[in-house]
């Protein structure tokens, strides 16, 4: 990638899938309005696409997903970075198991041997799932800080997540697991942009 804004918000659009302007700045981390004329550009060039309406919002042509692929490789090979990014990923990959564990406990929990959704109302409950999304959020921290020496853009999911984070143990619960902003949205974004960054399908992925 050649490291202007143009592509980070290309990149950024690629492994959300289709998003609202707002939800693409948040996760890009510009203000709405420089990150909607980076995508007017985009959209002219033919890379993107903006779905009208209500429940519309930005996504990537064809040709957009051809041209990120090859400025993202571009990335890689000129910071010489595939070798390292190949490591945090195989990091990411030991914890994202223990990741999804911990987004079915926060939104399941077992009462006399029952399994029900978790109404949040046993506060204890809580507090240790939450003491373990903390202790999680501490290796992936430091799988991040892997990724960010390399290719500077990893550094927004240090932020996003640690965000994410903050606000659930402020009371926003929603922002574990139900919300467009929430710690499993990013993560799984974050490992969008692993995928993406070493070319690897998501089928492969799913079934490794």
């Amino acid at each position: 990638m050649n490291g202007s804004t143009g592509s980070v918000v290309l990149h950024v659009l690629r492994c959300i899938g289709f998003a609202e302007l707002s939800r693409l700045a948040d996760a890009v981390g510009l203000p709405a309005a420089e990150v909607e004329s980076h995508l007017i550009d985009l959209a002219v060039a033919g890379l993107v696409t903006r779905t009208p309406g209500e429940f519309g919002g930005w996504g990537l042509t064809e040709a957009g997903r051809v041209e990120n692929a090859r400025r993202i490789t571009g990335e890689v090979d000129v910071a010489g970075a595939r070798d390292a990014v190949a490591a945090a990923y195989e990091k990411f990959m030991v914890l994202n198991p223990e990741l999804l564990d911990l987004c079915s406990a926060w939104q399941l929990r077992t009462v006399d041997g029952v399994v029900t959704p978790n109404d949040h109302s046993d506060r204890a409950y809580d507090a240790r799932v939450l003491d373990r999304f903390a202790d999680l959020d501490q290796r992936a921290q430091a799988v991040c800080a892997d990724l960010s020496a390399e290719l500077p853009r990893f550094r927004r999911y240090r932020i996003r997540l640690a965000a994410a984070l903050d606000r659930a143990q402020a009371g926003a619960l929603e922002q574990l697991v139900d919300s467009t902003t929430s710690y499993h949205t990013v993560w799984f974004q974050l490992h969008e942009d692993l995928l993406a960054t070493l070319g690897i399908p998501r089928q492969w992925a799913t079934i490794r």
